[in-house]
């Protein structure tokens, strides 16, 4: 081997943030590219394949795009034009690197979608470039599920195998129950709450749902979420009345984990109570699910069942608690390489 061709030894530390991930565009081919994508997760859907093969490249694919480019198109960010996941979880990286830049000169921040662009493949392609010797893979998911977490280890491992120089590689546990992490949540709570013009009766926390299928074969995120409900009643002084945990965005004809949030907000309406919040611990950032799924169709939802208001929480996304937050749990988990 000639000198040229050694690997250079700057000794630099990657911290990657994971998002789930998200289309190009809202037209019909960048969404079906992307669920597309999404959809052939064998950790997403566990399904028959040749069944699910069917049904996805006859059904899904077919329908699904449209219909999800137009929910994308409402909350599309226009002056970027790009989701507001990806805006947001640039400003993430941005503001982490920053911080961590106080803390080690080595260490260089960038971020990566599990789904659309930019793939994990090429922002480990990117730092190993940069001379990152070790890399810290973040999921962003609070909560650990295999839909999430798991298949992005899944597409880090694969995006290695590809490397003639490996880095050597980190996964940072979830944060379910971290302190830093439930006080964000209870004080950014509290915050917007304080703004609102009327005093919500019930807060519900909505957490994405899985089928109950995947939690039965041993999946652990429904007791991470509970756990996390459990927690934030505690801290804001509140019984399971107070704050209800359901679970949105279900997706085909399986039983999914209950009770649901579009079901309880209609009941709750149905029972005379006026005015709820929404908060969604399982999403770093605001998406699709929290800015068009919850303040938008289950509002309407609300409303139509006789309820007059709904606040949408904001997710922590890249506020100074939010941040606390990453920098609390990348920090933890490079222990030993700073």
């Amino acid at each position: 081997m000639s000198p040229t061709t050694v690997p250079a030894t700057g000794g630099r530390i990657g911290v990657l943030l994971v998002n789930l991930g998200t289309p190009d565009a809202t037209d019909y081919w960048s969404m079906r590219r992307y669920l597309k994508e999404f959809l052939s997760d064998r950790r997403v859907i566990e399904e028959n394949r040749i069944k699910w093969w069917l049904v996805l490249n006859l059904i899904v694919l077919t329908v699904r795009p449209g219909r999800k480019g137009r929910d994308y198109d409402k909350i599309w960010n226009k002056q970027r034009n790009e989701s507001p996941l990806k805006t947001t979880t640039r400003s993430q990286s941005d503001k982490l690197e920053e911080m961590l830049d106080k803390v080690d000169k080595r260490i260089r921040v960038d971020w990566a979608m599990r789904y659309g662009n930019p793939s994990i493949r090429s922002r480990i392609e990117a730092l190993a470039a940069q001379d990152c010797e070790r890399i810290l893979i973040v999921p962003l998911y609070p909560q650990y599920a295999a839909a999430t977490t798991a298949t992005v280890c899944d597409e880090a491992f694969r995006a290695l195998a590809k490397l003639r120089f490996q880095p050597s590689l980190r996964v940072a546990a979830p944060y379910y129950a971290e302190p830093v992490y439930i006080d964000a949540l209870a004080n950014s709570l509290s915050a917007e709450l304080a703004k609102l013009p009327f005093k919500p009766e019930v807060v519900v926390a909505s957490f994405h749902g899985m089928p109950e299928d995947y939690v039965a074969k041993g999946d652990p995120y429904y007791k991470h979420c509970a756990e996390t409900a459990a927690l934030l009643r505690r801290k804001l002084k509140l019984d399971e009345e107070g704050l209800i945990m359901t679970f949105q965005s279900r997706f085909g004809p399986a039983e999914w984990l209950k009770p649901y949030t579009d079901a309880t907000v209609k009941s709750l309406a149905e029972r005379g109570v006026k005015n709820i919040a929404v908060i969604t611990p399982g999403f770093s950032a605001d998406c699709l699910e929290t800015l068009e799924e919850i303040a938008m169709e289950n509002a309407g939802i609300f409303k139509a069942a006789g309820g007059k208001k709904l606040a949408a929480i904001p997710c922590l996304n890249d506020s100074p608690g939010g941040m606390a937050v990453i920098r609390d749990v990348v920090l933890r988990e490079l222990k030993g390489w700073i």
